[in-house]
């Protein structure tokens, strides 16, 4: 049971988050106070982001709000890398181990869409859940590697 509980609260923060409007967690005017010389803008201003039929760039956002989808999109990767090692971690050890965190994960990012549509102002998209899943794997597969690594280890010593 201890297992699951950080699983949970990891959960607990997604569904309030997706609950959130646009509006709510709008990180602009923190950005504004925060990077008041909008460092990297020049570096910034080269990069075009294919996402929902747009390409999301300084150019079509301005400086605070592509520094925002950024963080934004980061924090989707990181964090469902985060609720994939949760359940990795409240698994019990079998061989398919690493695969079924990986869907649970990635159901858990469909239904955090689906969620999200229900918000005022948010919209679901399979690309958030494909970025969630990625950074699932992502996480999953830096674990699997650092236990090989572990293992490599221990037998050589």
């Amino acid at each position: 049971m201890k297992k699951i509980i950080p699983l949970l609260f990891l959960l607990i923060i997604v569904f309030i988050s997706s609950g959130q409007t646009s509006e709510q967690q709008s990180l602009v005017a923190t950005l504004e106070k925060v990077l008041p010389n909008k460092p990297l803008e020049s570096f910034l201003s080269i990069f075009q982001i294919p996402y929902w039929g747009i390409l999301v760039s300084i150019e079509e956002r301005g400086y605070y709000r592509f520094v925002e989808f950024l963080i934004r999109k980061g924090t989707h990767f990181f964090y469902f890398g985060l609720i994939a090692l949760a359940i990795y971690a409240a698994l019990p050890k079998f061989k398919f181990r690493v695969l079924t965190a990986t869907v649970i994960a990635m159901l858990f990012a469909i239904a955090d869409e689906l969620h999200q549509s229900l918000t005022s102002g948010r919209t679901a998209t399979a690309q958030d859940v494909m970025l969630d899943t990625a950074g699932a794997i992502t996480a999953l597969l830096l674990l699997t590697c650092i236990q090989w690594i572990k293992q490599r280890k221990s037998a050589k010593g």
